[in-house]
């Protein structure tokens, strides 16, 4: 089965540099309907995104920089964006430049409607697949989920635990994985959460009696909520003079499964940069169909069906 690549991980790969090295190797690909890659150099005034190619200039047409360009659904930001960047395309053919150059006119369009029909129309709810964040809106992180084709993981399918905004999850660039909650043409919904492990997963890695570090994502007049984990926050006695975002050091007294609780003490609260950590995953298969957060002796149920 012909995979699928998100935009950028076909770029340096042996195949694609013997492609776009020559004419004839564009005109293999021509023939193969191959999907190749390039770097935008520019968008010019009539937003045509122009490509250096090691051979010969490349243009890809306004109307065949993204899906969605022709019919108004896909604004033109969509294709100003990519200079600098690597972009997916197939050749449509070989063309006499305005000063008789050959240049190679190109489709980004048409790879990423091969790539809906092929693959990302037969995803499944529930199915996980890899992603890379392009970038961060204070509702939710876009993604490129196959040959620049975005989708939204809304804030709140992020994390189990609150964050004000996805950069506090995320960096433009990350690879991560998702969860397909449904497909609908080009609309697929993303989830992520599930995929950071339940209460119970988390809970276990830490114990009473320790002091950890945490980030404080809420201040309450009861206290405050401090992330241990991503799908992990206790709630520390009240304490003045502390605000969301700063560091902890925090004293674990209690861990209550049944009320999915941690009560913690802050012993300390600093300013920080938060290091940045790659997310760990504690499901490595290809789908899940059910996740229940909650653990079994828990009074309340929390649970994402797929």
């Amino acid at each position: 089965m012909k995979k699928y690549y998100t935009e950028g991980k076909l770029i340096a790969t042996n195949e694609n540099l013997t492609a776009v090295s020559s004419e004839a190797g564009l005109r293999d690909a021509f023939l193969r309907s191959s999907i190749l890659e390039g770097v935008v150099r520019m968008c010019d005034k009539d937003h045509n995104l122009i490509i250096d190619l090691p051979c010969m200039k490349g243009i890809i047409p306004r109307e065949e920089a993204a899906l969605g360009i022709d019919d108004g659904s896909t604004r033109d930001i969509a294709i100003i964006s990519r200079v600098n960047k690597p972009v997916c395309f197939k050749v449509s053919g070989i063309a006499p430049g305005e000063n008789g150059e050959k240049v190679a006119v190109l489709s980004r369009k048409a790879a990423q409607e091969e790539c809906l029909e092929e693959y990302i129309s037969q995803l499944q709810s529930g199915d996980i697949i890899p992603a890379v964040v392009t970038h961060l809106e204070q509702f939710g992180s876009f993604v490129d989920i196959g040959c620049g084709i975005p989708s939204l993981i809304p804030i709140d399918a992020i994390s189990v635990s609150r964050i004000s905004h996805p950069s506090d999850r995320f960096c433009v660039g990350d690879n991560i994985n998702v969860i397909i909650k449904s497909v609908e043409g080009r609309r697929v919904c993303l989830s992520h959460k599930e995929l950071l492990g339940t209460w119970e997963e988390n809970a276990s890695l830490f114990h009473v009696g320790e002091t950890v570090s945490g980030i404080i994502r809420s201040v309450e007049s009861y206290g405050e909520f401090i992330e241990l984990a991503p799908n992990l926050a206790g709630l520390a006695e009240p304490r003045e003079g502390v605000f969301v975002g700063q560091s902890a050091s925090v004293f674990i007294k209690a861990i209550i499964p049944e009320k999915m609780k941690v009560k913690l003490i802050i012993v300390d609260v600093f300013e920080a940069p938060s290091k940045r950590i790659p997310p760990k995953y504690f499901i490595d298969g290809p789908e899940i169909k059910q996740w229940v957060y909650s653990p079994p002796e828990s009074l309340k149920t929390v649970v994402s069906e797929f």
